[in-house]
């Protein structure tokens, strides 16, 4: 069976992030490659795993946590169901079952909240993975070295010096510490409001309850 190694060490995906890289640099957002998506892709792990998902329905979450940004090397709009096609592509060529494939390409065309909905399990953990990670090191060194083009995104992840998921029981809780100095805990609701109403459906979706705790205390 397909697995996510086989995935990451794919020709056809190394080439995809590397044009994903170049265009998210180009158009200025936030770090969206390699570390964005192992993370997503080990937090969406972790939070199926935590709530007694089968192994390779883990797997799959692995994988879709891994594949679900790559529609940004066609364009940013509209990136999760341009992802979810060539993720679909990809994974049929590596001769992945067809409805494994199909289970993939509905997550990572449904984790963008401009687009998508919580329509599975693996849905609905990847959108909480990719939700949650807010952390300064993907803001790009560009913005740093010019710190007046910092627009609110950079400023809120520059911020963030830490960011995970927990699963207690039916809770999934997203903790983030944020250096206030930098940057208020208001700038983070006026931009992620959205992605946190969006988890907050995940989380139900999968039988559960979503919390946000913000340096020690819970908002949500």
């Amino acid at each position: 069976m397909v697995d996510l190694k086989t995935v990451k060490n794919d020709e056809e995906v190394k080439a995809l992030f590397k044009v994903m890289s170049m265009q998210i640099e180009a158009l200025g957002f936030t770090e969206h490659s390699n570390r964005h998506s192992s993370i997503v892709s080990n937090w969406t792990g972790d939070i199926l795993s935590a709530l007694g998902a089968e192994e390779r329905v883990v797997e799959l979450g692995m994988i879709a946590g891994y594949l679900h940004d790559i529609g940004n090397a066609v364009n940013r709009h509209s990136h999760a169901q341009t992802g979810a096609l060539l993720a679909y592509n990809i994974l049929t060529n590596l001769k992945m079952d067809y409805f494994e494939a199909a289970q993939v390409m509905m997550a990572v065309g449904n984790h963008d909240e401009g687009e998508g909905s919580p329509v599975s399990q693996i849905c609905s953990a990847l959108i909480i993975a990719d939700k949650s990670d807010v952390h300064k090191s993907r803001v790009r060194n560009a913005i740093l070295q010019d710190s007046s083009a910092m627009n609110i995104h950079d400023r809120v992840n520059y911020a963030a010096e830490k960011s995970y998921v927990e699963v207690v029981g039916k809770t999934i809780t997203t903790y983030i510490e944020i250096n206030t100095e930098i940057s208020p805990v208001v700038d983070y609701f006026e931009i992620y409001h959205t992605r946190m109403q969006m988890c907050r459906r995940a989380a139900k979706f999968i039988g559960c309850e979503y919390s946000l705790v913000i340096n020690g205390v819970k908002l949500i």
